[in-house]
Formats: C-alpha cells, structure tokens, sequence
C-alpha cells in the first residue's frame, strides 16, 4: 500500500468483482445473516459493461441460488434451449454429428441462451434489494495486508494520475476498502489474483493455468433465418487439425444471434490472428446463410480459463479466497462456466459467514478448499479433466474422439482409461519462433460479413482516457523488440483482438514486413477491450495488465 493519505470503510466482507461469482457470494452472505456489511466492487462503469460470455447457462447455480426465480415478472432466462446441433467444418462443407453420440453432459437441454452481462445486471437488483452495497466504476489495484502477512482489503485505484505518474486537477486519491473477508472474482487473469497466487504460492502442485481467447459478435438477423433457443456448435475450419478451438450460434430472443470463435491460446504459429480466423470462419456455408439480410450491433472479446481440474490454484489465503473464473472453474467442452461461477461464490460466502458468526476474521477459511472438490462444481469439472490435454496432444480430430471417449467412460462408469493427464507447457510457453512458419494472408474484410478490428472496437463502446498512464506495463522495451518481434516476428499485432499493439517504421507507419529491423513498439491502450490475451501469450511473459482508471474499458449493454 503506498503512503498516500487513503480515506478508508470498513466491511465485513469486501468483494472484488460484480461477476456472477462476486454477486452471487453477496447475495449468498445477505440470505445467510441481513446484518452482515457487504461491499461489490467492479471495475466497469456499470455491472455487466465488461461482462461477455457466450452465453449457454445451466441454471442449476442459480435455482440454489434463487429457487423461485422462474416466479419472477422479469428475469433474463427468456430463451430456452430447444435444439442441439453439432458440426464439424470443412473447407467447403460440413458434417453434422448425431446427438446420440455425444456425451450426456453435452446435452443443452433444460439451459438457457442468455446475455450474462443482463444476468449480472438481475443479479445486482437482488443484491442490492438485500442491501449490498455495489460500487461501480471502481478498480481494485491493490491489496492491504497486516503484520501477520493476511490480507485485511484492498485499494481503489486513483483517478486523475497523468500519463507521466503525476498528479493532474482532478485528481483524487482511491480509497481503501477493509473487510473481515475478501473475496477475489475478478475473472479471468485478474491482477490482484495473480498477485495472491505468486505470494502464497496457490499454484504448487497444480499444473500450468490454461486459457483461450473468445471473440463474439451479436446480430440482428433476418426473421426467416431466426431459430430460437437454436445452439450450435463447430470445429475445424478456418482452423487446421492442430490448432485447437471452436465456434458457436446461439438464437437468442428478438431475432438476435450471437456468433462466437474460440481459439485455443497454446497454438504455436506466431502468424496465426484469432480476431482473422473468426472473420473467416464467418464466411463458411454452413454459417454465412444465418447473417444475409442482417446487422452486427455488438463485438467483443474475452480470454477464457481452459486448465479446469488440475489447473485449479488453491482457493483461500490468509483472509479471502478466490471464486469463479479467478479460480478458473470453467468446463471447457461445455463452453460453461457461470453455473460453476454462482456455486463458488456460494460456497465462498457460507464458509465466510460461519467463519464471522464464530467471532472470526483474516484467517484461512480452509473449508471452502477442502471441499470444492467434491461438490458439484469439482464433479463438474472431473469428468472433462482429459479432455482440453487430449486435445492439445492429438490435435482436433483424434483428440476430440479421444475427449469424447473419455468423458463417456467418465459418464457411464466413473473413471478415465486415462488416469489424470497433464497439460505441459504453458501457452506463452507454447509458442514457436516465425523462421518455423510462413505467414499468412488473410481476406481483408468487405464491410458486410466480415470486418476490420477498429470498426469492431468501435462497437464494443471502448474508452480510456488518452492521458492516462499505460495500463499494459512492458517491463522490458529491449527484450521486446528482441525477442518478441526479431524471433516471433511480433505477434501481439495478432493474438490482440483490439489492435493495441503495433510494430512501426521510422515514419509511424506499420511495418508490414515483420522481419524489418528498424522498428518500435507502439501500445494504442485507449483500444484495449481488457481480454487479458498479451498478458497470457506474450512469449516472454513481458507484458503485464493491470486495471485502468475506474469505469473505463467497453461497455457492453448485451453481451
């Protein structure tokens, strides 16, 4: 904590992140004990502005949750899933798998399409009701720690601070929050959870965390090409069989249909663009037919945790623990991950508010890891444990009949012929250097199906103020031009689905020969639609994101 003079509040449980996790938690505290004092924190200008999921909800959190939701005049479950379809794409065509082959817990039916940033919208009107307190617009940056080492709250971001570090006419101090408990549900690769897990070593003897990055457009289609409660899912094409990843169409309400491509962050081809893939995969038969005739009205993208069952840190330290996403309880094959998001927060808050209730604070609530294994969200993600590993090691084809096999056998008799597999390397580990590769000439866009990275930032409502500091720190200039442009020929200006990053010549211009010695970085960090992918991929770990100013970043109103 910096010596800053900080006013500060204190709470009996602070919670970082207004996620289905965090609220969840907040909702869950206030059910237990109304005088418990519970504060959200969220970093986006309004709950659910950075919220972006598929998404496909089993309800099965949120009827634990709020058993008597369905009663309610206004919920956003309006879609419910009324058919499965999964393809497997060619370059020209595509083939549809029977239903009957798939795994039972592949089955959608009984979930809901839904846009998860409404559901945490509905979520914060319980929470409120109960009378949580929910502020946001405020980042947490950093935590605060007593002489015992234990985490005793966090702190608010400054607002103001000029892109030189000083201090500019509106500037104001963040403010320190402090609580008996903190619950960390920042989602995916939130800073302040990559602190924890560095200094309490959450992550020994657990393998290596995983990720993908998740790009999603939403469309108003015509009426006749309109299917609701239609779920589809495909793999293959544009990717090839070593590369892992998949797409999805989800027919939501009023003629919407959200399309979605998934890349996998352990592919080696420095050249490959997730953003260009997705685009191209646009453009395939089987999917152009649904988006003739119609508008895109929203874009964005997300990275998305894939490691699941071994992957999963240690939960608690010393005065908190770690919940959804921050905790990576995403089962991958399902594309799911809010279900087991609301079961944490759950859990989280019930040990939290029994620890409060015997006279305690700023300890290890250990029960909440002790036990997560074997709850729902632990029998969730067993079952699928082999199945992202099977497919990183035999690439798509086998590996996905393997990943099936597997969880079959899971299904049917309760074990893996597998055992427990590992994931290696990570995925900034992953990557190849470019002499290896050649690179690779995507369509440009023609403005109607497919589009160009700025016009789609446009969409996601993205802003940061220019004069801020630079929320993506490059800890070292040098080593990036020397490393992650001269040997893998710069491939932030691809993995980036915001175009942040930039190589460019002694003019300004971008260098369009990756190879090209005479080069500087360039960081457009007003672009960023924080999907946390340079901070995952970068070859040498050289770029780390922390949060912006509070309130800035996209908003998404339906994503």
């Amino acid at each position: 904590m910096s010596e800053i003079e900080r006013e500060s509040m204190e709470f009996d449980v602070v919670i970082v992140g207004a996620g289905p996790a965090g609220l969840s938690a907040a909702i869950r505290l206030k059910q237990i004990n109304p005088e418990l004092s519970v504060v959200v924190l969220e970093k986006g200008a309004e709950v659910g502005a950075h919220i972006l999921s598929g998404a496909v909800v089993d309800p099965i959190g949120i009827d634990r949750l709020l058993p008597d939701w369905r009663e309610e005049s206004e919920h956003p479950f309006k879609t419910p899933v009324t058919d499965d379809h999964f393809l497997v794409l060619g370059p020209a065509g595509s083939m549809r798998l029977p239903n009957a082959f798939m795994p039972p817990l592949m089955n959608n039916h009984g979930n809901y399409i839904v846009s998860l940033g409404n559901v945490c919208r509905w979520l914060a009107g319980h929470a409120e009701a109960l009378g949580v307190e929910i502020y946001p617009g405020f980042a947490a940056v950093d935590l605060i720690y007593d002489d015992q080492g234990a985490v005793t709250g966090v702190v608010t971001g400054d607002m103001g601070v000029e892109r030189d570090g000083s201090h500019g006419p509106n500037y104001a101090p963040g403010m320190a929050l402090l609580g008996k408990y903190v619950l960390i549900g920042e989602g995916v690769r939130g800073s302040l959870a990559k602190k924890l897990i560095a200094k309490y070593k959450l992550d020994d003897g657990r393998e290596p965390g995983k990720f993908g990055i998740g790009l999603k457009e939403l469309w108003q289609v015509a009426p006749e090409k309109h299917k609701p409660g239609l779920v589809q899912h495909s793999f293959g094409w544009p990717l090839d069989m070593k590369t892992g990843g998949g797409s999805f169409l989800y027919h939501l309400e009023d003629n919407l249909v959200a399309v979605g491509f998934v890349v996998h962050l352990n592919y080696k081809n420095p050249y490959l663009s997730p953003f260009e893939e997705f685009q191209r995969f646009k453009t395939h038969p089987a999917i152009r037919g649904t988006f003739e005739g119609g508008k895109r009205i929203s874009y964005g993208a997300r990275a998305i945790t894939e490691g699941g069952w071994q992957s999963v840190p240690k939960l608690t330290f010393p005065g908190g623990a770690l919940v959804g996403c921050s905790a990576g309880f995403v089962n991958v094959p399902r594309i799911k991950g809010s279900h087991n998001a609301v079961l944490s927060g759950m859990q989280a808050a019930e040990h939290v508010a029994s620890a409060i209730a015997d006279g305690r604070s700023h300890d290890e609530i250990i029960g909440y890891e002790n036990e997560w294994r074997a709850s729902a969200i632990g029998k969730d993600l067993k079952k699928v444990r082999n199945v992202k590993p099977l497919w990183s090691r035999f690439g798509t084809l086998v590996g996905v009949g393997l990943g099936g096999l597997d969880m079959w056998c899971n299904s049917l008799f309760g074990f893996s012929p597998f055992g427990t597999l590992k994931h290696g390397k990570t995925d900034a580990a992953s990557l190849e250097p470019a002499s290896k590769y050649t690179k690779i000439d995507y369509p440009k866009p023609d403005g109607v199906l497919t589009f160009d990275r700025l016009s789609s930032v446009f969409l996601s409502n993205t802003n940061h103020e220019e004069n801020e500091p630079v929320h993506l720190v490059v800890a070292d200039m040098d080593l990036q031009k020397r490393s992650e442009h001269d040997i893998y020929a710069g491939p932030s200006t691809r993995y980036c689905p915001a175009g942040v990053y930039e190589w460019v010549d002694a003019d300004g211009n971008a260098a369009a020969d990756p190879s090209a010695k005479d080069v500087r970085f360039v960081i457009n960090a007003q672009n960023c639609v924080h999907c946390k992918t340079c901070d995952i991929k970068d070859p040498n770990q050289n770029i780390n994101w922390v949060p912006p100013q509070g309130g800035e970043g996209p908003v998404y109103p339906n994503m």
